[in-house]
């Protein structure tokens, strides 16, 4: 990927007696069933993925795929058993100790699961304590803190603690922190998931409504399909400490690579995933029309429009008509029917 700002590169974690000696010329040399039996749990299986620049790219899998390992190893916070973490070029295995703690200050940011915050310090200084670490003078960082806050809408709350805030009020606390220090690369390790259906969902909104300011490169990590489908630009599915797949949440619905992927996304919600060129048929010739959809819009966009007409609607793309979508087309969604996409 050209503007890749994070990779891995076979990268393995294994925990256990002496996991280096499955390594050979700094590549996992043994199979699963080695590792099983010299007593080697494998977090992480021989990953390989790209980020770009601007991505926001979910990791996602059930308790015990390896994905909070996985998002440890890409942060440097847990080393590598083999393979590379390259973060702008740069493999965080070869960099010396002060460069890598550098580039965690100034160019990551992390929000986890359990917020995480300091409870003896008010939301003005909890916000501002990454630049305190940065050495960073006492006015700065809390003018600084203070745009933070004001952005995460808790403006006139920065001398409240902790315990007197609600939980998703405590979440955002833990993400202005975590932006404090304007990272390139923010990471979030579950974030909402402790939070209730409601709040889960407005924190959603936040982190897109921030993404659409800030255009930061994010890596996200639920186990939520329905949550990864709101935010992902691409998600990465995970299972046994492998990566099953990489794609679009369209991409992923339509055309899953194992049995695995085809069983996790079943539940999805088809309507709020696929595009109308995902659904379209060929146009058989002159057509009377009711409207125009955009190839691109999401079939929970326009469903009303075209099961309430008798006649189909053109697709269109940069002005051109691609292709239709009818009454059975939307059928076919409903009731997760695939339908080939016009070439």
């Amino acid at each position: 990927m050209p503007d890749s700002i994070l990779a891995a590169r076979g990268v393995a974690k294994l925990f256990g007696a002496r996991p280096e000696r499955f390594v050979t010329d700094g590549r996992l040399s043994a199979d699963a069933a080695a590792l099983s039996a010299a007593g080697i749990v494998p977090a992480v299986i021989d990953v390989d993925l790209d980020i770009a620049r601007g991505e926001t790219f979910v990791i996602m899998g059930l308790s015990g795929s390896g994905k909070s390992t996985l998002v440890r190893c890409l942060s440097g916070l847990t080393p590598t058993t083999a393979g590379e973490i390259l973060f702008e070029g740069r493999d965080l295995a070869k960099m010396p100790e002060h460069e890598l703690i550098r580039i965690r200050r100034h160019q990551m940011g992390m929000v986890f699961q359990n917020f995480a915050l300091l409870p003896h310090l008010t939301v003005l200084g909890n916000v501002a304590f990454p630049l305190d670490v940065q050495g960073r003078p006492r006015a700065e960082r809390e003018a600084r803190a203070l745009e933070m806050i004001k952005l995460v809408g808790l403006g006139g709350r920065e001398d409240r603690f902790p315990r007197e805030l609600s939980g998703g009020q405590q979440q955002r606390v833990g993400i202005a922190r975590s932006l404090a220090v304007g990272p390139d690369l923010w990471f979030l390790d579950e974030p909402f998931s402790a939070l209730d259906p409601l709040i889960r969902r407005e924190m959603q909104d936040e982190v897109l409504r921030l993404q659409g300011l800030l255009k930061k490169t994010i890596v996200f990590i639920t186990h939520d399909f329905d949550e990864a489908v709101r935010i992902a630009d691409r998600i990465a599915i995970m299972k046994d400490g492998r990566v099953a797949q990489i794609g679009s949440a369209e991409e992923l619905v339509l055309n899953p690579a194992t049995d695995y992927v085809r069983a996790f996304t079943r539940d999805a919600p088809r309507a709020k995933i696929l595009t109308a060129r995902s659904v379209m048929a060929p146009v058989a010739g002159a057509s009377d029309f009711a409207g125009r959809i955009d190839a691109g819009s999401r079939i929970a966009s326009f469903a009303h429009d075209v099961e309430s007409s008798e006649k189909p609607f053109a697709v269109v793309e940069r002005g051109e008509v691609i292709g239709v979508v009818d009454r059975l087309a939307m059928i076919d969604v409903l009731v997760g029917r695939e339908r080939k996409v016009a070439a």
